[in-house]
Order: structure tokens, then C-alpha cells, then sequence
């Protein structure tokens, strides 16, 4: 199988087949070395991100049960104002029952003093209930400070492993770097989409491979004579049939 020769369009120095084959090996050599820091990094970025994603998970969930609290200490105020107003009410009521002119004034104002008095007694039952949860969200916001600050230790120290291979290796990234766009600029388009779906597809990153013992350096299969030659022409990309590979000759052995 093979990709016909299609110049850059955009690009005011027309490359040779050769050439863009050269750089083609090239750019996958540049890649893979990148990809050989990645490895040296490992997970360490997902980690980074999935702790730094929990911690902002824990953070909220501190902040909304501190809310839930200060909501709570709020209920208490107003419910003790309540009973503090309908002491003050039946304080009156009682005054102005010593003062009555009849039975019916005297029960009138008896049902008000025990409206106020069932009153304080749902306020008391309230407030009975938001010390009982109070006491939860406390234990709650011990168990989230706890979890957030394990969790603000773990971030801090993958984060800083990670900070010091990032900076061990940001001089090389960025000559590699260079080197890869300086590829690219020799390669078509068309080629390069093809590069990187390959790239995309196969486990171990190698979109290019050369021919190693009369096989592909890819999967291995083997290639026979008259396209081993044909590579070796470099007048035309060749794609393994076995696995979808770009094959190149061993620039070592040339």
C-alpha cells in the first residue's frame, strides 16, 4: 500500500519524496523521546488532576455544611427571640387577667397565655433538634477538615513531583519541540494526518518503523524482497499491509 507523493501547498520549498521520508523518521524519532518523558511522568498528571479535583470536592463540601451551620446558629437566634417575645406576652396576659371583669375575659386571655406557652414549647422542641444537628455538622466538618487536609498533602507532594520533572526536562521538551515543528514544516498535510491517526492507533506510539531482519519493525511480519527495495527507494510512502505502519529503511544501515 502506498500514499502518493503530494506537495505542501503552503510551503515555499518543494521537498523531495526522499526527504519528506527522512523527515517523516524523524519526526517519529522526535516523538518518541517525548514520549519517553511522558512515561518518566507516568501518571503523575491524572493523579494531580483527580486530587486536585477532590480537594476543590472536599473545599465545597466543608463550605456547605460551615453554611449549613451558621443556617442553624441563625434558627437558634431567631427561635430564642421567639421565646424571649412570648415570655414578654404572657407576661402581660397574666397582668391583664388579674384585672378582668368577668369569666369570659378571664378565659379569653387564659387561651392566649397557653397559645404563647404551646408557642415557646414548639421553640424549645426546634431548638432541641438544631443542637442535636449542630453536634452532626460538627463531627462532619472535623471529618471534612481531616479528609481535605490528607488530601491537600497528597496533591502538594504529586504536584511537586511533578513540578520537579517538568523542570528537569523543560529544556529538553523544548529543543525536541523545535526539532518536531522543523520535521513538520517538511512534511505534507496528508502525510501528517496519517502520521498522527497511525500514532493514535497502535499501542507503543511508532507510526514509522524500519525494516529489522527482513520484517516489519512494527509487528514483526515479514516484507518481502521486491518492497524491501521499493523502501529502500524512498520513491513512495509504504504502509505495511500487516499493521498500517509507514515503513523506512534503517537510515544505519545507509
Amino acid at each position: 500500500m502506498a500514499i502518493s507523493n503530494r506537495r505542501k501547498t503552503d510551503s515555499a520549498v518543494d521537498y523531495t519524496m526522499q526527504e519528506k521520508i527522512k523527515a517523516l523518521y524523524d519526526l517519529q524519532k522526535i516523538d518518541t523521546k517525548i514520549d519517553e518523558i511522558n512515561k518518566i511522568k507516568g501518571e503523575l498528571p491524572v493523579e494531580v488532576q483527580d486530587l486536585e479535583d477532590e480537594v476543590a470536592g472536599l473545599q465545597t463540601r466543608l463550605d456547605n455544611i460551615n453554611a449549613e451551620i451558621e443556617e442553624l446558629g441563625s434558627l437558634t437566634k431567631q427561635r430564642k427571640a421567639e421565646i424571649e417575645q412570648n415570655k414578654a406576652m404572657i407576661a402581660k396576659y397574666e397582668e391583664q387577667q388579674r384585672n378582668v371583669r368577668n369569666n369570659r375575659e378571664f378565659d379569653a386571655i387564659s387561651k392566649e397565655i397557653e397559645y404563647q406557652d404551646l408557642q415557646n414549647q414548639l421553640c424549645e422542641k426546634h431548638l432541641r433538634e438544631y443542637a442535636a444537628e449542630l453536634k452532626v455538622k460538627k463531627v462532619l466538618v472535623e471529618q471534612a477538615e481531616e479528609a481535605l487536609n490528607d488530601r491537600k498533602i497528597d496533591y502538594q507532594n504529586k504536584k511537586n513531583e511533578l513540578d520537579t520533572i517538568d523542570a528537569e526536562t523543560a529544556q529538553e521538551v523544548e529543543s525536541l519541540k523545535e526539532q518536531e515543528q522543523a520535521a513538520r514544516e517538511k512534511i505534507d498535510d496528508r502525510l501528517l494526518v496519517a502520521y498522527n491517526r497511525i500514532r493514535s492507533n497502535v499501542r507503543n506510539g511508532l507510526a514509522v518503523v524500519t525494516i529489522k531482519r527482513d520484517a516489519c519493525g512494527g509487528c514483526f511480519n515479514r516484507i518481502p524482497p521486491q518492497r524491501q527495495v521499493e523502501i529502500r527507494q524512498g520513491k513512495k510512502i509504504i504502509i505495511c499491509e500487516y499493521c498500517g505502519r509507514i515503513l523506512v529503511a534503517d537510515d544505519s544501515e545507509e
